[in-house]
């Protein structure tokens, strides 16, 4: 994998990409996270094959933070989203967001008309903040990701909601990102959500007129595995939501070969 930086609306970009020939995907992380996160996916098959591109959110992994507080927000970084597709040649690319990524995607998506298609996890479609507790499992640890100051225990607690019970993947594992990610990314992304400035997502999701893949690990402690299987979304890949055995909230790290084959099957399904 190539490391690079790339400016968009005047904030640099730090991102990974692979040389891969075929059909480009892109890769947004979660809260707290970095490129980093999807290397177990890019380092087989899928990076040797594709074309994948992977960045770092303003504030997170070798990107420097937000150059103003209000683009630590869903509509911030959806536009840094967009313009990274359009300033690597790759708005045709099929968009995977994790976590807070794939809210990022969904917010993104209308900006992004010649995406091939779109795969989400960990990622529950919501029309306001008073969805959240239905759509989200209760689980303190998700505070974390609103903290400004986090310490390494916190952050341990944090990564370990990332898991499903029994995982072999060790939760120190997203510990670094974590720490080392600008805390005023989390407070202002809370702040942002409180004052309501995200898209209806319920409303952007239902309107897709391309396949939207979401995959959900089994063991996951942070997403309603029924609140998404009560959402009515007429471009559904394979009209259901994918369970990932053996996975949590982290599938791509946790089961990488089985979240590959997923994706991989939808890239083959889109042409």
């Amino acid at each position: 994998m190539d490391k690079h930086t790339i400016g968009i609306g005047g904030q640099q970009i730090a991102y990974a990409q692979t040389e891969g020939t075929g059909p480009a995907i892109i890769f947004v992380h979660g809260n707290s996270a970095s490129a980093g996160t999807w290397d177990r996916v890019m380092a087989g098959p899928i990076g040797q094959q594709h074309h994948c591109l992977a960045l770092d959110l303003p504030g997170h992994g070798d990107s420097p933070p937000a150059a103003d507080r209000a683009d630590y927000s869903l509509p911030g970084y959806a536009a840094v989203v967009a313009g990274f597709a359009r300033e690597t040649g790759a708005e045709d690319a099929v968009i995977v967001g994790w976590s807070l990524g794939g809210h990022i995607v969904i917010e993104a998506a209308p900006a992004l008309p010649s995406a091939a298609g779109f795969v989400i996890f960990g990622t529950p479609p919501v029309a306001s903040a008073a969805q959240m507790g239905e759509a989200f499992l209760p689980n303190p640890a998700m505070n974390v990701g609103f903290t400004s100051d986090v310490t390494p225990q916190a952050a341990l607690d944090y990564a370990s909601s990332f898991t499903a019970a029994g995982s072999p993947l060790p939760p120190d594992r997203f510990v670094p990102d974590i720490l080392r990610t600008d805390g005023t990314a989390r407070e202002a992304l809370f702040e942002s959500i409180g004052q309501g400035r995200f898209a209806d997502e319920l409303a952007i999701v239902t309107a897709l007129d391309r396949p939207l893949a979401i995959l959900h690990g089994a063991g996951e402690q942070l997403v309603s595995l029924d609140y998404l299987r009560g959402l009515t979304l007429p471009s559904l890949w394979r009209g259901e939501v994918q369970v990932i055995e053996g996975a949590g909230h982290a599938p791509h790290q946790e089961t990488p070969a089985a979240f590959a084959a997923l994706l991989a099957g939808f890239i083959a399904d889109l042409a």
